[in-house]
């Protein structure tokens, strides 16, 4: 059995992720945000905590706090105390950030497809199981 170079299967899957990524980019940037401006949007619903969604964005802090206040200044986020411990704050998507991350998730997705449907149905379902099995 051929050793695998895994080296080169990061490669390759860094390449395919940045070059979707480059596609869509000047989109990105016509509604007002940098590209992972638009992936802090897209986890704020799930990661509702600053520094949690840094952990989850594998993003420092500081510059977690830097696109939090970017966000805030641009009216797509905002911050509210939690409820249930008064001391935290929580950020909660405007309903114009949540437009805007929606419209940048579909360029996203629909360039990622793009590239994905040079796939068979078979390899589709069969990269979603791999990468669902690496991921989780």
């Amino acid at each position: 059995m051929t050793k695998i170079d895994a080296a080169r299967l990061w490669s390759l899957n860094h390449r395919l992720l940045m070059s979707v990524i480059a596609t869509v980019a000047a989109e990105v940037g016509a509604l007002g945000l940098e590209v992972k401006e638009l992936f802090v949007l897209s986890e704020v619903d799930e990661h509702p905590y600053p520094a949690e969604l840094a952990a989850a964005l594998v993003m420092p802090k500081p510059t977690m706090t830097l696109y939090v206040k970017r966000l805030e200044a641009a009216g797509l986020l905002r911050r509210e105390i939690d409820p249930d411990d008064l001391r935290k704050h929580r950020l909660a998507l405007t309903p114009a950030g949540r437009k805007v991350m929606q419209r940048g998730m579909t360029l996203l997705a629909d360039a990622f497809a793009a590239r994905v449907g040079r796939l068979s149905a078979g390899e589709q379902a069969q990269l979603r199981g791999l990468l669902e099995k690496l991921t989780g």
